[in-house]
């Protein structure tokens, strides 16, 4: 042990020596076996030192022998803080308490995440798990062995190849590696592949099949695009017809956008709430009743006691109650025709899927009648434009 920690254990003092001979008290009791450090002249004029509190006592003799008199002005290490701890019994009572409970807590598993499962659902790995005894609110030192419950765990799921088990302070995760299975070849019969729409064509990509049509060519709804039918009229068959084709089509909407509209405000008056959160549980602490507002958003930010990598499940969290009202807003009749526009827009796109280009807008018709701008527009829209059309459907041709 550092001398530091030694002299801290047995408690240190540190004196101011009066009157009498200090220099000669100082010479003799380090003399006679006493450890004094630190000594000096302080400004006042007084001979200071620090020593142990045994070699306090050791002193008496030479005090005597020289006239001299001692005042502690300072204390410190472990006798002075039982010392203490015993006057506020309740207090250094409620210290072991609280290190007893952050000890506790911090033993128990809290959360289990689960990543990397596709075909196995949660419930079903956390059902297989709460059987080898993991689970929340179990205790940690009676889990079993990580590589002992991986192994387990494989056993218990069908389809995994691999599970790992990584405690991470109070949280555990286990990972999942599914089995690899291929799936199983669709069995499709032989097919064209037509159009959807009336459009003009601006990409064909055959994979199987025989494409039929070209680039920039207009075609009509339910015309062959890719042909199911390959081969000469002697020596001709038939297969499943695969590919991609894109083209542009044009869609006609009638908007009407109003031109006051409702908007929502913060009006700046806000409440606060403070929680005490332990694991999923949060404790309300303040601003209790209902809220005096009548609209209102919150938002909650939430704190957990963490130390390096380490984070308890216990902490704070604080919400925010905001005012809010609705508003009315005029706009212009520009203003009002790009909000109009932006909102067929998003309607089309949830129509024609995630592919979907707009390349462009025309606007056939606009006027602006009973607080509200009423227009036409046409959007022309690159898509993809194929459907299938099987085979026994087309023995006519």
């Amino acid at each position: 042990m550092s001398g530091q920690g030694s002299n801290w254990l047995k408690g240190m003092v540190t004196i101011h020596i009066r009157g009498g001979q200090p220099e000669q008290l100082v010479n003799r009791a380090l003399a006679g076996g006493l450890q004094l450090s630190s000594i000096r002249w302080t400004s006042s004029g007084l001979l200071e030192c620090e020593l142990s509190i045994s070699d306090f006592f050791g002193l008496r003799p030479y005090l005597k022998e020289t006239g001299c008199r001692v005042h502690v002005t300072k204390r410190k290490g472990l006798p002075f803080l039982l010392v203490k701890a015993e006057r506020r019994k309740l207090f250094a009572a409620g210290i072991v308490l609280f290190f007893a409970i952050i000890f506790m807590l911090s033993s128990l598993v809290w959360s289990i995440e689960v990543q990397g499962n596709v075909k196995l659902t949660e419930d079903q790995i956390r059902a297989a798990a709460k059987e080898e005894g993991l689970y929340p609110m179990q205790w940690s030192f009676r889990l079993t062995d990580a590589d002992v419950l991986s192994k387990q765990l494989v056993r218990k799921l069908p389809g995994s190849t691999w599970v790992g088990v990584e405690k991470k302070g109070t949280k555990v995760i286990i990972q999942v590696v599914e089995s690899t299975i291929p799936d199983k070849a669709s069995l499709n019969t032989p097919r064209h592949l037509v159009a959807s729409d009336d459009a003009v064509v601006t990409e064909i990509i055959a994979e199987a099949g025989r494409p039929v049509v070209r680039k920039n060519t207009k075609v009509k709804k339910d015309q062959i695009l890719i042909s199911g039918t390959i081969g000469g009229e002697m020596n001709s068959r038939t297969v499943v017809a695969k590919g991609n084709v894109r083209g542009l089509v044009w869609y006609e909407f009638e908007i009407s956008s109003p031109l006051v509209q409702q908007v929502k405000v913060y009006t700046g008056d806000k409440e606060t709430k403070w929680f005490a959160v332990i694991g999923s549980r949060a404790l309300q602490l303040s601003g209790y009743g209902d809220s005096a507002f009548g609209k209102s958003e919150s938002i909650k930010h939430e704190e957990k006691v963490s130390w390096r990598n380490w984070s308890l499940p216990i902490g704070r969290m604080k919400e925010t109650i905001m005012e809010t009202r609705m508003e009315d807003r005029t706009l212009t009749e520009e203003e009002a025709k790009n909000v109009g526009i932006l909102q067929a827009k998003a309607k089309l796109l949830l129509k024609t899927g995630s592919d979907a280009v707009i390349r462009d807008e025309i606007v056939l018709h606009e006027k602006a009648d009973n607080g509200k701008v009423y227009m036409k527009v046409l959007f022309e829209v690159e898509q993809s434009i194929v459907k299938e059309m099987p085979l026994v459907h087309m023995q006519g041709e």
